[in-house]
């Protein structure tokens, strides 16, 4: 275990949530989008209508109102996507957590932190609206990155804000503003942006997994969902 993700597991004992808190952490349930799913051979993935049915079949068969899941991935979501995919290499292998819940729920910052940049991602297949915040403790610097937003939640948004643990960030978007996926948050933890602004990769192929991996600690190690 290297040093962040120690720094990471340490921040706190307890679960944070990150999305509203009218959606306690009990009612979050695993989800499982891998290409190792059976479950998912006969769906169009990629399809945010059939994307959806099925994750509301897995929320209603576990009770459960939050679909969470996906760190290290590989997944068919991005097969109808071009820019995922090249002659040589498929750019398949997730590197946050998504958490699947409706369009309009909020969004709430797991640590302290201020804006670092923004961005609607607005290609197909991209994050859409995005927020990327920059974290400062114990001496060390970490991003966190928000993707899959509503375009309002990028109003009245400036460098530098600064926002608390507990905080009201952002909103998720529908499918034709968070680009052709059903409404879910990209949770993302990046140790170095490699000078990105309000963007930066969520997915990696597997030639470049040992990079990413360790540039992109699992976020669970931070807020210790399930």
């Amino acid at each position: 275990m290297n040093t962040l993700e120690t720094l990471l597991i340490s921040y706190s004992e307890k679960a944070i949530p990150i999305l509203d808190n009218s959606l306690p952490i009990i009612s979050y349930v695993p989800l499982n989008l891998s290409v190792e799913n059976p479950d998912l051979k006969q769906l169009d993935i990629t399809n945010p209508s059939e994307c959806q049915s099925y994750i509301e079949s897995v929320l209603k068969a576990q009770k459960g109102l939050v679909a969470y899941g996906g760190y290290l991935e590989k997944r068919n979501l991005y097969d109808d996507k071009g820019s995922f995919n090249s002659v040589d290499q498929s750019r398949n292998i997730h590197l946050g957590i998504d958490y699947w819940a409706p369009a309009g729920t909020k969004v709430m910052v797991p640590l302290d932190g201020k804006v670092h940049s923004f961005k609607n991602n607005n290609v197909i297949g991209d994050y859409g609206p995005t927020i990327i915040l920059e974290h400062h403790f114990n001496n060390s610097i970490l991003y966190t990155l928000y993707g899959h937003l509503s375009l309002e939640s990028l109003n009245g948004l400036t460098v530098g804000k600064s926002f608390s643990r507990g905080d009201v960030l952002a909103t998720l978007g529908t499918p034709d503003i968070n680009v052709n996926y059903a409404p879910h948050l990209h949770f993302q933890i990046i140790k170095d942006l490699q000078g990105n602004m309000g963007d930066y990769p969520g997915v990696c192929s597997k030639l470049h997994l040992d990079f990413y991996k360790k540039n992109c600690p699992d976020p669970n190690l931070l807020l210790k969902i399930g």
